[in-house]
């Protein structure tokens, strides 16, 4: 976002809500009161946001929904301009089909969610659960969040290995907590990648290493780099042209065939 405003000689003011949503909606008001032109927001949860989308809406502003939706009572196109961002759906579903793949159809799956009630939590279990159901020798047999953060989730697979020693697969809903997962198993004397075969979205540089030393099977990736899309539908919005109301991510996978050679350009 910062490298794409400075190229263009916009004005980029940036806030962090620090993982409140109600700071992010504080923040998302205070841009409204400033008279921005544009809104860019990574919203942190679905039904939160949706008043302060509605408010933009109201005075004028147009917002762009980066990485995560809003609840789908807020629609594109008509109470925001469009969402930039992955199919998370997808992402889960490709998740899964690496894991039937991997382990020929037959596992005993932990699944560690993102944070409850955000998009890719949401619907990165759907896509991996609805997935899954496909293949009767695969279940996920324990389901609890890790809040998308790397120590919530070596907590979280710690309990949850212990309540279920048996399991042969878990799948992660992003990278950091399949980093905590991987750490757990280590720590319950198991071998990751070899006693147990972890799976993860995100592809970020730590999941790719991991992939590369052997302890993570596959990381769908989840790119982030949204700051050119963004500023391209900012522009042609002001050209008056149509904008799709959704905007695609192009996102990869990783695996051992590919994790090497992608380290490098990995975030």
């Amino acid at each position: 976002m910062k490298s794409e405003a400075a190229k263009r000689g916009f004005q980029l003011v940036y806030t962090d809500a620090a993982g409140s949503a109600a700071k992010q909606v504080a923040d998302v008001n205070s841009m409204i009161a400033q008279g921005v032109d544009v809104i860019l927001l990574a919203p942190r949860e679905e039904k939160p946001l949706v008043p302060a989308v509605m408010a933009a809406k109201k005075a004028g502003i147009p917002v762009i929904l980066l990485d995560r939706r809003v609840d789908p009572i807020a629609k594109p196109g008509r109470d925001y301009l469009t969402f930039i961002g992955s199919d998370f759906v997808e992402e889960g579903k490709r998740a899964a089909d690496w894991l039937a793949k991997k382990t020929n159809g037959k596992a005993t799956i932990i699944e560690l969610e993102g944070t409850t009630g955000s998009s890719p939590a949401n619907d990165r279990k759907q896509g991996f659960d609805t997935e899954i159901n496909k293949y009767p020798d695969m279940k996920v047999v324990a389901s609890q969040t890790g809040d998308f953060a790397r120590d919530k989730g070596r907590q979280v697979a710690e309990t949850l290995l212990q309540a279920h020693p048996d399991v042969t697969a878990i799948y992660a809903h992003n990278d950091e907590m399949a980093l905590g997962a991987i750490a757990a198993l280590e720590a319950a004397g198991k071998k990751p990648g070899q006693d147990v075969v972890v799976v993860s979205i995100d592809g970020e540089k730590d999941g790719v290493q991991a992939i590369v030393d052997g302890k993570m099977g596959c990381s769908v990736e989840c790119n982030p780099r949204l700051g050119k899309k963004a500023f391209e539908a900012m522009a042609a919005y002001a050209k008056g042209e149509k904008i799709p109301e959704w905007i695609k991510s192009d996102d990869a996978l990783f695996d051992e065939s590919n994790a090497k050679e992608n380290i490098a350009t990995a975030y």
